[in-house]
């Protein structure tokens, strides 16, 4: 693995989440600042996941890749996945809106599951942080919640 240029993978975010931020759980985060991994095309990023450690728990604070259904997320996760296990964490877990069906069955099918629902986070994320959140999300599903998912991670 090689090292990418800083302001490249800010770059990406921002492209990708609208803003440097991305908020979950009442709280505003920096992709671009936290450890992570980049997927590279002809030297371009095409797909990016960041994460942060608490405890035996690693929150997957971002992930996105382009195009869609190429298998690039997949292998993100992947090695953010093995990256969590070889740090020690025993959970990884994510958090998404209401309205992102496509990510939903994206995470059920690796494994992850339900465990937390909170609703009007996402009200309160557009309201206290990120106005340009929009009020209609994918499959015109108004954005109101966030869902959290985890996956226990047995030992590499």
């Amino acid at each position: 693995m090689s090292e990418v240029d800083s302001a490249a993978v800010l770059d990406h975010v921002v492209e990708a989440w609208n803003d440097e931020s991305v908020v979950a759980h009442d709280e505003p985060m920096y992709p671009a600042r936290l450890p992570g991994f980049v997927a590279l095309q002809d030297g371009e990023i095409v797909g990016h996941v960041s994460y942060r450690g608490d405890g035996e728990r690693c929150e997957i604070v971002s992930i996105d890749a382009s195009p869609r259904g190429s298998g690039i997320g997949s292998m993100l996760m992947d090695v953010v996945l093995q990256a969590a296990r070889q740090e020690g964490y025993k959970v990884a877990w994510l958090t998404t809106t209401n309205d992102n069906l496509d990510a939903i069955r994206f995470y059920q099918r690796r494994g992850f599951r339900f465990c937390a629902l909170r609703r009007g986070a996402t009200d309160r994320a557009r309201k206290n942080f990120k106005p340009g959140i929009p009020v209609v999300g994918s499959y015109g599903i108004s954005m109101r919640d966030e869902l959290d998912l985890e996956l226990e991670l047995p030992l590499a």
